[in-house]
C-alpha cells in the first residue's frame, strides 16, 4: 500500500511539473487536498494539452481565453503574491521555478509559464527605489537615489517639479527591472503624531490629490506603474488594524477626496488597501469602498492589493468579492482557502476570474511583459540633480529677522546640535533607500564655501561616538518595522558657545525631534523639544547676541514641532525637513541664497499640541477611534474655530517680496458651470524668486455648514526677476466648489455668495473677489455607502 501511495505521489508531482505548477516543491499535496475526491483534476486535464492548444497571454485581448484555460489552482495562485519567504527562504516562490528577480524588492506576482504569464516585480517606496544594495556572489553595489519624501515635495507647491521627481524615480525603477512602484502614499496628515505622516503629502486633500496625480503621471509616462496608498482613513499606526469611525461627509470631502482626484487625473495602475477597518468593515473586505466608490463612482481601472500582511486573520471570500484583487506578500494558506471556498460553493468563481482579469490587464502593460531587460545601471548623477533641486525647493523659510539670511559664502559658522553628526535624511521601513551617499550638513556648508568651526565639530563627533557606545544610547538596527535609535541629549555647550561666538560669524543650531520607529506613532512628548535642546538654544542665543551676531535654527524634522517657546531666541528658522540624500547641499543652497526659498507649509504648525481637538482622545481606545473633528482638519479647524497657529498652512517666506494685484473673477461674478479667478503677482524685492499662490473659497452656510475657508486651487509663478510680474488664472468648477450632502448622497452647490480669497497663505490673504450661485445645484449623485455604524460626536460650528 505504501509503495502505491508513493508511486501515485510521484505521478502527481510529474504532472504538476509538466504543467508548470509547483508549490515550492513541498506543498503540492496541500494544494490538491482541497478537493481530494475529484475525478477530474484540472492539472490532469492540463497535461494533455499541447503547447499549440494552450492559450498564451499576448495582449489585453487574450486575457479572457487565458483565464478560461487556467486551472483552479492556477487561478487561486494568480491572486496571491509570490514573495513568501516562509515557504522558501531562498526563492520565495509558490509557483514556477523562477528565482526572486530583484533582491530586496517588496514582492512579485505569480508566473504561470505555460500560459505566458510572467511574474512582475513590485518595489517600495515613497522616497525612491528600495532594493538590497548587495547580492550573493556579486561584487557590484545596487544603489538608488534617495529623493525627498512626499511632505517635502508638497512643500514646493510645484506640480512640474513633482512630475519631474516621478520621471526620475521611474528611470531607476526601469533600470532595475521593476514593474510597479508601491507609492505614493497619500493619506491625510490629520493627526500630527501619525508615525508615517512624512510619507504623505499634506493635511489638505486638494494638495494631496494634485501632487499625487503629478507624481503618478511622471512615473507612468515612463512605462512603470504606481500604487496609490493606503486606501483609506489610514491616519495612525497605534491602532493599525483598528476601526475608524468617520462620517460620510468627512470621508468624501477629506479622506477620499485626494484618492478621487488621483484616480481621475492620473489613472494609477494599482491601489493598496489599508490595514484598518472603516465604519466596522476592514478596508480589504469593504465592497462599498473598493467597488461602489473606487470603481463605480470614480471609474478606477487598475487592481487593488492588500498591504503586506499574513492575511490569515481576514475573510478571504469577503476580500475577493469586495474587490481586493491581489494578496500580498502571499502564502500557501491563502491559496488553499480560495480553492476550498470555490469547491464548497462559498465563493463564486466569477469573482476570482474578475480579479485575475484586473491583474492581467496591468501585467500586459509592464516592462517585464514587453520583454525589457534590466541594465542595473541607473544614471545616479541625474537622480542626484533632481533630488537636490526638489530638496531645496521644498525647504521652508519660517523666520528671517533683520534679513539674517542669506549668508555670504565666506562667513564662518559654528554648528550646534547632535543632528549635525547624525543628520536625518529620512526614510525607514518601506521608505528606506540605500543611496550611494548622503550629504550631511557640515559637508554641504563646506561645499558651499562656508568656514566651519572644526574644533567644535570634532567635539560633537567624539560626544556622539562615546554616547552611542553606551548601552543606554546604543543604536540597534532591528528589522524592517522596528529599530532602536534613542535620541541623544545635547551636550553642555555654554562655554563652547561663548568661545564660538567670539570666533565665528554665525551660530547654526540643528534641531531634530524624536525619530520614531516604522511601526509606531510618535508620542505627545515628541512634539516638544527636550530640556537639553532648549538649554542649548538659550546658551547659543545668549553668546551670539552678546556679540551682535545672528543665530539660525535648522529644523531637521519629519513633521511639525513646538516653536513658540523658543523662536524669539533665534534670528532665522529654516525648515529643512528630512529631504533625502542631498540634504546638506540643498540646505547650503538655501542658506547662502543660491536658491531663493519658495517652499510653503502643506501642514499647519500648531502652537501647542494640547490645543488640538483630538489631543485628549488620539489614538483611541478598545481598537476604536472616532473622527470627531469631522471635516475640520488642520487649517480648516484653526481658521473656523479661531485657534492661532504657530505657522499657518501655506506659510513660507522668501528673500524676495511679492505684491498681489488685480484679483478678480469672470462672468461678472455670476456662476454658471465654472468660474475663473485672476491675479497678478509682482516681485517687489531685490532678488529673483518664485511665489506659491493659493486660492481659497469661503462658502455660504446653508443646509450644510462650511469651514471658514478651503483651498480650491494653487499655482506657482515662474522665477520672477525684481520688478517683473506674472498674470495667473485658476478655474473652479461646480464639483470643486461643492460640499457633500449625506442625506442626498450627492455633491451639492448651495446658493448664496461665495468669497474668493487669493493669498500667500491661509491667513495672509492679499486680494478678494466674490461670485453668486443663484440656485441650489445637485452636481453629482454617488453611491450611498460607508455610513458609520455608531453615533459619532461630530464637531460643529452650529453648536
Amino acid at each position: 500500500m505504501l509503495k502505491k501511495m508513493r508511486k501515485k505521489k510521484r505521478k502527481l508531482l510529474a504532472i504538476a511539473l509538466a504543467s508548470g505548477l509547483v508549490f515550492s516543491g513541498l506543498h503540492i499535496d496541500s494544494a490538491l487536498a482541497a478537493n481530494p475526491n475529484s475525478n477530474a483534476s484540472p492539472i490532469a486535464e492540463a497535461k494533455n494539452e499541447t503547447p499549440q492548444q494552450v492559450p498564451q497571454l499576448v495582449d489585453a485581448a487574450s486575457i479572457n481565453a487565458v483565464i478560461e484555460a487556467m486551472t483552479l489552482q492556477e487561478k487561486a495562485a494568480m491572486v496571491v503574491g509570490a514573495n513568501t519567504v516562509a515557504l522558501d527562504p531562498v526563492n520565495g516562490e509558490i509557483i514556477g521555478a523562477q528565482s526572486r528577480k530583484v533582491p530586496g524588492a517588496a514582492g512579485q506576482t505569480q508566473a504561470i509559464p505555460r500560459l505566458g504569464i510572467p511574474a512582475i516585480v513590485l518595489a517600495d517606496g515613497p522616497m525612491g527605489v528600495r532594493i538590497d544594495p548587495t547580492r550573493p556572489d556579486d561584487d557590484n553595489t545596487y544603489h538608488a537615489t534617495k529623493f525627498p519624501s512626499p511632505n517635502v515635495l508638497a512643500s514646493s507647491w510645484d506640480t512640474e517639479l513633482v512630475n519631474k521627481v516621478g520621471l526620475a524615480t521611474a528611470a531607476e525603477l526601469s533600470e532595475y527591472g521593476i514593474d510597479l512602484l508601491l507609492a505614493p502614499g497619500m493619506n491625510i496628515q490629520s493627526y500630527l503624531l501619525n508615525g508615517r505622516n512624512y510619507e504623505y503629502f499634506s493635511e489638505d486633500p486638494l494638495v494631496t490629490g494634485i501632487m499625487t496625480a503629478e507624481f503618478v503621471n511622471g512615473v507612468q509616462d515612463n512605462g512603470i506603474g504606481t500604487t496609490i496608498k493606503h486606501f483609506a482613513a489610514y491616519n495612525q499606526r497605534t491602532l493599525n488594524n483598528g476601526n475608524m469611525n468617520v462620517s460620510q461627509r468627512a470621508l468624501r470631502e477629506i479622506y477620499l477626496k485626494g484618492f478621487e482626484i488621483a484616480v481621475k487625473e492620473s489613472d494609477p495602475w494599482a491601489i493598496m488597501d489599508s490595514y484598518n477597518a472603516i465604519n466596522g468593515t476592514y478596508a480589504t473586505e469593504n465592497k462599498d469602498l473598493l467597488t461602489s466608490v473606487l470603481r463605480e463612482d470614480w471609474g478606477f481601472n487598475g487592481f487593488a492589493m492588500t498591504d503586506w500582511e499574513n492575511g490569515n486573520n481576514r475573510d478571504i471570500v469577503k476580500q475577493i468579492e469586495a474587490g481586493t484583487d491581489l494578496f500580498m506578500p502571499g502564502n500557501l494558506n491563502q491559496i488553499n482557502r480560495i480553492i476550498t471556498a470555490v469547491n464548497d460553493g462559498s465563493l463564486d468563481e466569477k469573482y476570482l476570474d474578475r480579479n485575475i482579469k484586473a491583474i492581467l490587464n496591468i501585467v500586459v502593460k509592464t516592462p517585464t511583459f514587453k520583454g525589457e531587460v534590466a541594465t542595473n545601471n541607473p544614471d545616479m548623477e541625474a537622480g542626484a540633480k533632481v533630488a537636490r533641486q526638489a530638496a531645496a525647493d521644498g525647504m521652508v523659510l519660517l523666520k528671517n529677522e533683520d534679513s539674517s539670511l542669506p549668508l555670504a559664502n565666506d562667513v564662518s559658522v559654528s554648528l550646534f546640535g547632535t543632528p549635525n553628526i547624525e543628520t536625518m535624511t529620512g526614510g525607514r521601513g518601506s521608505a528606506l533607500v540605500y543611496a550611494p551617499y548622503q550629504i550631511g550638513i557640515p559637508e554641504g556648508l563646506q561645499n558651499a564655501g562656508l568656514k566651519i568651526n572644526e574644533e567644535l565639530l570634532s567635539k560633537y563627533e567624539t560626544y556622539v561616538e562615546e554616547l552611542r557606545a553606551t548601552e543606554e544610547y546604543q543604536q540597534t538596527p532591528g528589522n524592517f518595522f522596528v529599530s532602536t535609535f534613542p535620541t541623544l541629549p545635547e551636550m553642555d555647550i555654554a562655554e563652547d558657545a561663548i568661545v564660538a561666538a567670539e570666533n565665528t560669524d554665525v551660530g547654526i543650531i540643528v534641531l531634530s525631534s524624536e525619530f520614531g520607529t516604522y511601526g509606531s506613532d510618535r508620542s505627545e512628548e515628541d512634539f516638544y523639544l527636550s530640556e537639553s535642546k532648549l538649554k542649548m538654544i538659550e546658551d547659543v542665543s545668549d553668546a551670539y547676541r552678546a556679540q551682535g551676531k545672528s543665530v539660525i535654527a535648522v529644523l531637521n524634522v519629519e513633521g511639525p514641532l513646538e516653536t513658540a517657546s523658543w523662536e524669539d531666541k533665534v534670528d532665522g528658522i529654516v525648515l529643512s525637513w528630512q529631504p533625502g540624500q542631498e540634504l546638506g547641499n540643498a540646505l547650503a543652497d538655501v542658506l547662502t541664497g543660491a536658491v531663493n526659498p519658495s517652499g510653503k507649509l502643506p501642514q499647519t504648525f500648531p502652537v501647542d499640541y494640547a490645543e488640538l481637538p483630538y489631543a485628549e482622545r488620539y489614538p483611541g481606545v478598545n481598537d476604536e477611534f472616532d473622527y470627531e473633528e469631522d471635516i475640520y482638519v488642520g487649517y480648516r479647524y484653526h481658521s473656523t474655530f479661531d485657534l492661532e497657529p504657530a505657522y499657518e498652512f501655506g506659510y513660507g517666506l522668501s528673500y524676495a517680496t511679492f505684491d498681489y494685484d488685480n484679483v478678480r473673477v469672470n462672468r461678472n461674478g455670476n456662476f454658471k458651470d465654472k468660474i475663473t479667478v485672476f491675479a497678478t503677482v509682482e516681485n517687489t524685492g531685490d532678488v529673483a524668486g518664485r511665489e506659491a499662490v493659493q486660492v481659497y473659497v469661503s462658502a455660504p452656510d446653508g443646509k450644510l455648514e462650511k469651514p471658514e475657508l478651503e483651498l480650491k486651487a494653487f499655482g506657482k509663478t515662474k522665477e520672477l526677476r525684481p520688478g517683473k510680474k506674472e498674470n495667473l488664472k485658476f478655474e473652479l468648477d461646480a464639483k470643486n466648489l461643492s460640499s457633500f450632502d449625506e442625506e442626498k448622497s450627492a455633491w451639492v452647490l448651495e446658493k448664496g455668495t461665495y468669497e474668493v480669497l487669493v493669498g500667500a497663505s491661509s491667513e495672509d490673504i492679499r486680494g478678494t473677489a466674490s461670485f453668486t450661485v443663484d440656485e441650489y445645484v445637485v452636481v453629482e449623485t454617488v453611491n450611498d455607502v460607508l455610513a458609520p455604524q455608531v453615533e459619532i460626536e461630530r464637531l460643529s460650528k452650529f453648536n
